[in-house]
């Protein structure tokens, strides 16, 4: 009886909207656990998944009911479902070889790359997908065979609106229960997965439009005018150089290391009696390192990413989300890359053991002028090589060189590390028995101790390297905190820890915990010290570019080289704070707002006339700093500005998917002409890299060898990863 009537509802109209409806969630939920990697953690997420699809599935097969003809209706109401699964199931084959989701610009520029993919998309095809498609094949033959009838009945306009109506519902229920599990989704997104596993890939892609059209206006109504008032404030700036350091890293290699959420406290910090970083505590006080005791991160809610933007560029993250993901894919950028390769004919690569798309990364370092990103398509595919945000850093680093090796010199590389990344778990493995953490109620400072020493280990293991292979001798290591990595609310439990009082602990001392680690090492650096200046990542950029013997005077950048004799010390946070030799200034508000004296640490209640001229000329100087910065990255303004000797970039220039295809290309054509590490070596500098990393115990191959899939062409039978073993060496 069941049965029947089930069968009878599917003849209605209504009953046919329903079927196409349910199995279309159906389709998405398998794509969903199937296709994609969506870090699905904990049931009420995969609640929220599969409620997803269902709300703009409804509002677009329901259009259908809008068409009073029955014909009319049913065809619209197939077009639509059609239009659903074409877009799924073209997401389905992105995923498989970008790892990411199509953007509207991909498929407004699908065209220019469309008469490429042939060969390439079959590749991708799967059995599978024949099951995204047999729903529609089969209900159009039940159509055909007229087993499933044309329902002939008028519904009028309230059905429609009840549809309709229904369907914003749903999607509503979804968006509150996406903000509830992860707040401020739309305005902080630092990854498209995010929105494709909380919202549906139908609203991931209405959302991509907006930001798309919003971006394009504004660029519409940018206008030189702004551009030329940021000049004059950028060119006021600039400062002489040292001659000390002008120069005396010139033609060196870079290497920069990204210490995830690593503080300035960690530096020379003993827990029971132990150092917690005692190579690092090494590196801070080597008379071959330049290091600065007072370097602030000034990163707002892009975090990791606005910290990148800084060091590439010197200019601030923007004040609502991250610029890698709101404008990084379209925004014209003079960022270290490109200024080297122009100046010095550097080569640049990214190392980052998390997906490519993390942070819009794939499409930012392509217009920043990045030759090769390896993203965690080129290490290891052993689940217990990862935790957290992706390869565990010792596996990173080991596995890393040899592509390393394969970059013609000089080169200008980034690690990104991610072990020591919130909640800092570890595996039991890892841990070293020879140190024994804190013993606070506080899981996450326990924690941090451990993980920021396996990651001081694992910067060790990548030293001894790069003393081994000999290129520390004509290298420049730059060591940075991206930001904090223990919040404000754990301070007070830390406090003593870090030789404070809970119980005066306030937020002058929640300032000082933003100090993150600088270092500059290099054998050409003969008088090394440790500066106590107030400095920021907004000053890296053209503090490296000065040691590196290139002039900065046309670029448009907001920091100023830490190592010039006019180098004034202030600082500006994100969110308005300053941090001067003198003042502390919470909130940029000036007198009116809560000022401490930096250096004792009390506050200012009564302020001289001096003071007050002071705080209100930095409060101001801090203010035009952020706007002129926002002004010039919303409106995309260097797209209007070309420096001398400077190249815009080209990013289709760029493809990360043949890095190692690429490299050997080069070296094959160069022949003895190549700089690269393992030509000068005549062989491959692998079995040099040491790691105690318990997961490549009996698995050195994983450090010699060039895996198949990235020998090959890379990443088109990536989701086969599991049965990808095999390895390939080319030493």
């Amino acid at each position: 009886m069941k049965k029947k009537n089930l069968i009878k509802f599917i003849q209605t109209r209504t009953g046919f909207f329903c079927l196409l409806v349910v199995l279309f969630t159906l389709k998405y939920i398998f794509a969903a656990y199937h296709d994609f990697n969506l870090g699905i953690s904990d049931p009420y997420q995969h609640i929220i998944m599969w409620l997803s699809p269902i709300g703009t599935t409804i509002l677009l097969i329901g259009i259908g009911f809008y068409f009073p003809k029955p014909i009319v209706s049913y065809c619209v109401m197939l077009l639509m479902d059609f239009a659903d699964t074409g877009l799924l199931f073209a997401n389905i084959l992105n995923y498989r070889q970008f790892s990411d989701f199509i953007t509207v610009k991909t498929i407004v520029n699908a065209g220019k790359v469309a008469p490429g993919l042939g060969k390439s998309t079959v590749a991708l095809l799967q059995f599978s997908d024949l099951f995204l498609w047999l729903d529609l094949i089969v209900i159009i033959g039940l159509l055909i065979a007229r087993k499933i009838r044309i329902d002939p009945k008028s519904y009028g306009l309230l059905t429609p609106f009840a549809i309709t109506s229904f369907g914003a519902v749903v999607l509503s229920l979804n968006v509150f229960m996406a903000e509830s599990s992860r707040p401020r989704l739309l305005g902080t997104t630092f990854d498209r997965s995010y929105i494709v596993k909380y919202l549906g890939i139908n609203t991931f892609t209405i959302y991509d439009g907006i930001k798309n059209e919003q971006t394009e206006q504004v660029n519409r109504n940018a206008n030189t005018a702004d551009l030329n008032k940021i000049l004059a404030y950028t060119k006021k700036g600039k400062l002489p150089v040292n001659p000390q350091y002008y120069g005396v890293a010139k033609g060196k290699n870079v290497i920069i290391i990204h210490l995830e959420s690593f503080q300035q406290f960690l530096i020379d910090l003993k827990v029971n009696g132990k150092e917690v970083t005692p190579f690092l505590n090494s590196i801070y006080h080597s008379r071959h390192s330049l290091s600065f005791a007072n370097f602030y991160h000034q990163v707002g809610i892009g975090r990791t990413s606005d910290a990148e933007n800084m060091l590439e560029t010197s200019t601030f993250g923007i004040s609502d989300g991250s610029l890698f993901t709101a404008l990084g894919s379209s925004n014209t950028f003079q960022a270290a890359p490109q200024i080297l390769r122009e100046h010095g004919n550097y080569t640049s690569a990214v190392f980052h053991g998390n997906v490519g798309s993390f942070w819009n990364r794939d499409d930012v370092y392509k217009n920043m002028g990045y030759n090769y990103f390896f993203d965690q398509n080129y290490f290891s595919y052993d689940r217990s090589d990862r935790i957290g945000y992706g390869i565990k850093d010792k596996i990173m680093f080991a596995e890393s060189v040899k592509y390393l090796e394969r970059m013609q010199q000089p080169f200008y590389t980034k690690f990104i590390t991610v072990t020591n990344h919130t909640p800092f778990d570890m595996d039991e493995e890892d841990l070293d028995p020879s140190f024994k953490t804190a013993d606070t109620n506080d899981k996450s400072i326990n924690n941090y101790f451990e993980t920021a020493h396996y990651l001081d280990q694992a910067v060790r293991e990548f030293f001894n390297y790069l003393n081994r292979s000999g290129l520390s001798k004509n290298t420049m290591v730059v060591i940075y905190g991206d930001h904090y990595g223990l919040s404000n609310s754990e301070n007070e439990t830390l406090a003593p820890i870090v030789g404070e009082s809970s119980d005066t602990w306030n937020s002058y001392n929640n300032v000082q915990m933003q100090r993150v680690p600088f270092m500059i090492y290099s054998p050409k650096i003969i008088k090394g010290e440790i500066k106590h200046e107030v400095a920021g990542e907004i000053d890296v950029l053209p503090t490296l570019l000065h040691l590196l013997g290139i002039s900065n005077r046309h670029y448009v950048q907001f920091g100023n080289d830490l190592l010039s004799p006019k180098y004034k010390p202030w600082i500006v946070f994100r969110n308005g704070t300053i941090v001067s030799q003198k003042y502390v200034i919470i909130g940029g508000k000036g007198q009116k707002g809560v000022v401490y004296d930096r250096q004792s640490g009390k506050q200012i209640i009564n302020f001289t006339r001096q003071e007050k001229i002071e705080i209100a000329a930095l409060a101001k100087k801090g203010k035009m700093s952020l706007k002129y910065s926002d002004l010039l990255n919303n409106h995309n303004l260097l797209r209007f500005y070309t420096p001398a000797g400077f190249k815009p970039v080209d990013p289709g220039q760029f493809d990360y998917l043949t890095n190692f295809q690429q490299m050997e290309e080069i070296r094959e054509k160069l022949k003895g002409h190549s700089t690269a590490l393992i030509t000068k070596h005549h062989k491959s500098t692998t079995n040099l890299y040491k790691t105690d990393a318990a997961e490549l115990s009996g698995r050195h191959e994983e450090i010699t060898n060039i895996p198949d899939s990235v020998s090959g062409n890379h990443l088109v039978e990536k989701k086969n990863k599991a049965s990808k073993k095999g390895r390939k060496s080319y030493n």
